[in-house]
């Protein structure tokens, strides 16, 4: 199962109290306050990595909740800090803050549903989208159904980012000693920690993005310039979520690209969960949109072309504004010259590759021009 956004609640560990105490030694009958501080409340604490490609592991345990700091003790011994809780999620996580609620979610546990295939899928089932003046501030990546507040974005691997700060212990009663009082007989308790909801949203790091119509062939020339292995089948939506590949060159050169589900009219109004897809291309360098040139699905060539640049421009101007090149998939079919030569005609200025990936013809030049691309 594939999970790329998941809301969790997450609070750091409670500060432990100070602690209220004497010295009580044969021979000492009255020995000095000798309170021990409390400990420091753990942290919750998110890592990127580049080991993990999605979210299951929040997925199944929504409440990141650290260790408490313990009590201190006479002795003036300080109570053992919390440990830290650290999550490791995948890098290109977006971490949004959600609106504070009165209490602690009742029924943390995640709410599967089964489809019409018997498939599990997660079920979202938050609040309306409140029409505001700022509506125009509020991310249209964000399908949550909630205003959110973007707190980090974890790209790097190894980057960590402190989600929820553990409280500080409290001082024990030797702290509070003073030429008026002696033997104080209070200590601080312990702060609480930061705690609060957010949401994870996985938007994958690649450097080339494959977009196309379903059936175009992405995923067969993803299995055929990298070590991915996607699902082949000859029918639509073979793919159900992103892919990602690396391709190896020669010279220890290596670079990423990223398949996701094809694109059908609509998708930048979320239709056919196209927020879900497209929001994984943002981060790519260059776009390669992949065309049926054979026409096989009864599609024009140069109609899946305007219309997947309509969507892009209307999910997010940048990415019609980043460079892309174009693949004329197919080219051993009967009816793809003919329509190669009126794409050309419709679009002259738009260099076209030839490509037959099921049988890797045109390949290995496609895969030089992503490794310039990758370069810039």
């Amino acid at each position: 199962m594939f999970i790329d956004q998941v809301k969790v609640y997450a609070r750091a560990g409670h500060g432990g109290a100070g602690c209220v105490s004497f010295r009580r030694e044969p021979y000492v009958p009255k020995g000095g306050p000798d309170g021990g501080n409390g400990g420091r409340g753990g942290s919750v604490i998110l890592e990127a990595t580049h080991d993990l490609n999605n979210l299951i592991a929040q997925f199944y345990v929504p409440r990141l909740i650290a260790k408490n700091g313990n009590p201190g003790e006479g002795q003036k011994k300080s109570g053992h800090s919390g440990k830290d809780l650290i999550i490791k999620v995948p890098c290109g996580t977006i971490i949004w803050k959600l609106p504070d609620l009165d209490t602690e979610p009742e029924d943390p546990e995640p709410q599967m549903v089964q489809d019409a295939g018997g498939e599990q899928a997660l079920l979202i089932d938050f609040d309306a989208i409140q029409e505001t003046d700022d509506q125009d501030e509020l991310k249209p990546e964000l399908s949550i159904g909630e205003e959110a507040e973007l707190v980090v974005d974890l790209t790097d691997d190894g980057q960590q980012f402190t989600l929820c700060s553990g409280g500080r212990g409290g001082k024990g009663n030797h702290h509070f000693t003073s030429s008026t009082n002696q033997a104080p007989r209070h200590s601080q308790p312990g702060e609480p920690g930061t705690e609060g909801h957010f949401l994870l949203e996985l938007q994958m790091v690649a450097d080339i993005g494959l977009v196309g119509y379903p059936n175009a062939g992405k995923s067969t020339l993803l299995n055929a310039i990298s070590h991915a292995k996607p699902k082949i089948a000859p029918y639509p939506f073979t793919t159900l979520h992103p892919q990602i590949g690396v391709v190896e060159m020669d010279g220890w050169e290596r670079y990423t690209v990223c398949d996701i589900p094809g694109i059908i009219e609509g998708a930048h109004n979320n239709v056919g969960l196209g927020h879900a897809f497209l929001r994984h291309i943002r981060r790519c360098r260059t776009l390669c949109i992949i065309l049926d040139m054979a026409g096989i699905d009864d599609r024009n060539p140069w109609d899946d072309y305007d219309k997947i640049l309509f969507e892009l421009e209307q999910y997010d101007p940048e990415l019609v504004a980043k460079p892309h090149l174009v693949a004329a998939n197919k080219m051993d079919e009967d009816s793809a010259q003919a329509n190669l030569i009126e794409f050309q005609e419709r679009f002259p200025e738009i260099e076209v590759m030839e490509i037959m990936a099921a049988i890797d013809e045109g390949v290995p030049e496609l895969k030089e021009r992503f490794r310039e691309a990758a370069k810039v």
